[in-house]
């Protein structure tokens, strides 16, 4: 793609690296087969191709963002299924990262968009503020109707009906501490407690914990990290982002200090995607980059971490027929594909892939809060093909995709690593069923 940046703007890294995106664009429009939203909506302005256009007007230009972009970038889910589909290597997703940062300064949205946002990036990330939203959540479910039939006020029938009935007690795992390995110590890792997930379901991580110290690995606890910084960062709240990226290097930092450290495991891929990405978000600070890069080098997601194991044979065999949906931030942000297959496999599970596997479930961050409509229709798609596949039970490796499909799913949805823990010895998670236990010998 020609672009006309001039002198002046390339002098900015951020433009300088939109216009070196922008370049290996050959519109050849590969990625609207693949693209959520183009698919769903048939508008190329809502396909990558599409976007890339009206991103590379706006920042050639050097104008403020309008209405028509922001309504077509607010609709895109980052799911990143055109990196996937791309043969000419175009980084949309930090294209698409500075369109946002860029419509976050010089857009002016309307008053209850902007609360809507603002109390997204308040609670969200903050695991204590959001324990008590979704206690007061159950206050305002009655009026959830109402809130569906006001436009501006969909974002907040959305949250209503996500919220759970009841909420899990807060885990003391997600103290710091260090918790030990069992007999020959095999590693040391960090791991990421995170914020939504912490609430929404802690036993991932305390399952997490639990396997890996059985396998003999040390499994700390750093004091002083927090929310991954993901959520703001895609709603283009970049120094709120970049301020939870430079607190997590800082724990991340004192930990490898402290003792070393062989991995900085991530339960979440949404999350994961975007601490791999650290190095490239914290490139332009002197004080940072070194120890970014070095932390976005450690990072993995807990199956690429277990697949890289010398694993035992496991404890029993389950039998279970397991529909694994693969994430889109463990997909196409990371890359990881068949490593927890493997490892579901390899457990005794029989897997199954639905159909449309590279399609998103829709819930993608806050997505289904603030693009609700879209995310019903994906979700549903997405359920669909996945009960298509007869299987018992669903395994996926995001707490938000989780909490998507099981909104409309008859099958239990569970984390991956639910799964793989109960093969090697620990508890059998909640709802699923065993077709043929083997025991192993």
């Amino acid at each position: 793609m020609q672009t006309n940046f001039s002198l002046a703007q390339l002098a900015d890294p951020d433009v300088a690296e939109s216009e070196k995106i922008l370049r290996k664009c050959v519109h050849c429009g590969f990625c609207t087969a693949t693209c959520p939203t183009y698919v769903t909506l048939g508008n190329e302005l809502d396909s990558p191709r599409g976007r890339i256009y009206l991103i590379k007007d706006m920042l050639e230009n050097g104008r403020p963002a309008d209405k028509q972009i922001v309504t077509h970038i607010d609709r895109c889910l980052s799911c990143l299924a055109c990196m996937t589909t791309c043969p000419s290597g175009v980084n949309y997703m930090h294209l698409v990262d500075h369109a946002r940062a860029h419509i976050q300064e010089t857009y002016r949205r309307p008053l209850l968009d902007r609360l809507t946002r603002a109390m997204l990036a308040f609670v969200l990330p903050h695991p204590a503020r959001f324990r008590t939203a979704l206690k007061l959540a159950r206050l305002g479910k009655p009026f959830v109707g109402l809130f569906e039939r006001i436009p501006a006020l969909k974002p907040l029938g959305a949250m209503l009906k996500l919220a759970p009935a009841s909420i899990p007690t807060a885990s003391p795992m997600a103290c710091p501490g260090v918790h030990a390995g069992q007999g020959k110590k095999k590693g040391r890792i960090a791991i990421l407690t995170g914020c939504a997930q912490s609430v929404l379901d802690p036993a991932i991580n305390e399952t997490t914990i639990s396997l890996l110290t059985r396998l003999g690995v040390e499994v700390v606890v750093p004091e002083g990290e927090g929310c991954c910084g993901a959520l703001v960062h895609h709603m283009g709240r970049e120094q709120a982002a970049l301020a939870s990226a430079r607190q997590n290097v800082d724990a991340w930092t004192r930990a490898i200090d402290q003792g070393g450290l062989d991995a900085i495991i991530i339960t979440a891929s949404g999350c994961g995607t975007t601490i791999k990405d650290y190095g490239f978000m914290l490139r332009l600070d002197p004080a940072y980059a070194e120890k970014a890069a070095r932390v976005s080098a450690l990072a993995k997601d807990i199956t690429e971490y277990l697949a890289g194991l010398d694993l035992p044979e496991p404890v029993r065999k389950p039998g279970t027929v397991v529909a694994y949906h693969s994430a889109c931030s463990m997909q196409h942000g990371q890359k990881i594909t068949r490593q927890p297959k493997e490892l579901l496999a390899k457990a005794g599970f029989v897997v199954r892939e639905p159909r449309e596997g590279h399609l998103c479930c829709g819930s993608a961050g806050t997505y289904n809060i603030l693009q609700s409509e879209i995310s019903a229709k994906l979700r549903d798609r997405k359920v669909k093909n996945i009960e298509a596949t007869g299987a018992q039970i669903v395994a996926t490796g995001n707490i938000g995709c989780i909490t998507q499909i099981a909104s409309a799913a008859k099958l239990p949805v569970v984390h991956t690593i639910k799964l793989l823990d109960w093969a090697y010895g620990g508890p059998k998670p909640e709802g699923v069923a065993e077709e043929r236990l083997i025991v192993a010998e």
